[in-house]
């Protein structure tokens, strides 16, 4: 097991860019602004020949009694007792604040070990910046620059240092399925997380845009390994207007590229948007497995129930590859099924299609209905193979597949999906047309191929004038 260091201290002393710095990513949204990191946010890093796990944190507001910073204060205090060493953070520009020896106080009685860490240091003399700091009684402080990299490496190691040695575990090899939670903001994404998860592992309150950063959260059900991805909401673009939430949303469309199977949460209680009808297409366009989850089903009388399932087949009919659940992420209702169809659009995705069975299938479905000519010359379909996964990709080779229609492309789709019973996942196709050997060739005649070519002439011309 790894040892964990957890970055702790008030919001915006530089936590997220210090967790940047040491996975070398740029994982956590960075910007000049409090209280913009709200999840626990984990991490792999490197120094040399040890690795370690970092858990960046929000800001601890250790006054926060409700709202969204207690919430985000409770997060941090359940990173912290995951910790091995806790890296407290202050801000030597700033100085000692009263919310620095409030946070210091908390984390001695937690027992646990730290360090405590002078940030923005750049530039400054190490007496200078360091002295006041002494007055926390949390060891001898140390001057780093977050930003500019100072001094950090020398500070990972002494982290360590401080740590019992730990054999590192072989990395298993990817294989299970990521699946991102995505949706408006205030559907309820967060809640079908703690959900899923059977734990408040992130934050969910009633305000949108509670989420802004995409977080990845490794978990098991039933002995199998996933990820889950729960990501900030998002907004018509015209609704849009920090700058902050753009980067959300980058992140979140990331995550969708990121993942094997997405989960599409909409609000029941309201009429399928114009939004999520747009962030529906964009799965469909990234190719991914998808399952749409319609939350807040509880409480709906039969005729609302009925109007809404109306809305969702006229708005997203788009969508006929993909289940629908009627869950309540806050109740937990029907989310052991949402998770079953996530494992079969996963299955379908990635499934491996034999060459044999799909030129089978191509041939029965081409004997059942011809493609439409194009020209003078009918598109002909010799054999398939697959391409590729997640989506699943059919390449069919043949002769003049350029005049193929969209139409007929679709019916071969669902054929395939029909014998191959690939449920949840949108498929490709992809035609091939054999190269013409003789194509662009002059043909050269021999002589006496130019002499009895001119004798048919001649003939030719005696019988008919």
């Amino acid at each position: 097991m790894l040892p964990t260091l957890v970055l702790v201290g008030r919001p915006n002393v530089g936590k997220s860019t210090l967790f940047n710095r040491l996975t070398r990513s740029r994982d956590a949204l960075v910007a000049d602004l409090p209280g913009l990191t709200r999840d626990r946010h984990y991490g792999r890093g490197r120094v040399g020949d040890r690795p370690y796990l970092v858990v960046d944190t929000g800001g601890l507001e250790p006054v926060a009694k409700d709202g969204i910073l207690h919430e985000m204060a409770k997060q941090t205090r359940q990173a912290i007792d995951e910790a091995d060493l806790v890296l407290f953070l202050v801000d030597g520009r700033d100085g000692l604040t009263p919310q620095d020896r409030i946070i210091a106080t908390q984390l001695r009685k937690t027992g646990r070990p730290l360090l405590l860490l002078v940030n923005k240091a750049e530039g400054m003399q190490r007496a200078r910046i360091t002295n006041e700091f002494y007055e926390l009684g949390s060891g001898e402080p140390i001057p780093i620059s977050s930003a500019h990299g100072d001094n950090v490496t020398e500070m990972i190691e002494l982290a360590l240092d401080e740590l019992p040695v730990r054999e590192e575990e072989p990395e298993e090899k990817s294989d299970h399925p990521k699946l991102a939670i995505v949706g408006r903001p205030n559907v309820g994404k967060s809640t079908l997380v703690n959900a899923i998860l059977g734990e408040e592992r992130v934050i969910a309150f009633d305000q949108p845009g509670t989420t802004r950063d995409s977080i990845y959260i490794d978990f098991e059900r039933g002995g199998k390994p996933y990820t889950i991805i729960d990501t900030a909401g998002v907004r018509r673009r015209g609704k849009i207007d920090e700058a902050i939430e753009k980067f959300s949303v980058v992140k979140t469309l990331q995550a969708i590229e990121d993942a094997n199977v997405v989960v599409l949460v909409v609000d029941a209680r309201d009429q399928i948007t114009e939004q999520d009808a747009h962030l529906a297409d964009f799965v469909l366009q990234a190719g991914r497995a998808l399952v749409l989850a319609v939350n807040k089903w509880d409480g709906l009388d039969e005729y609302k129930r009925d109007t809404a399932k109306r809305d969702i087949d006229r708005k997203l009919h788009f969508l006929s590859f993909a289940k629908h659940h009627f869950i309540s992420a806050l109740n937990g209702t029907g989310v052991d099924g949402l998770l079953k169809s996530v494992n079969e659009a996963y299955a379908a995705a990635m499934a491996k299609l034999a060459t044999p069975q799909l030129t089978r299938v191509l041939l029965a479905a081409v004997e059942k209905q011809q493609p439409p000519r194009g020209s003078i010359f009918r598109p002909k379909m010799r054999y398939a193979h697959q391409g590729g996964s997640n989506p699943p990709l059919i390449i069919i080779h043949g002769s003049a597949l350029d005049k193929v229609p969209d139409s007929y492309r679709r019916y071969l789709e669902k054929c395939f999906c029909d014998a191959f019973k690939l449920q949840g996942t949108p498929l490709r196709i992809e035609f091939k047309a054999g190269k013409n050997p003789f194509e662009g060739k002059k043909t050269v005649l021999t002589e006496s191929e130019k002499r009895a070519a001119h004798r048919a002439r001649i003939r030719g011309r005696r019988l008919y004038g």
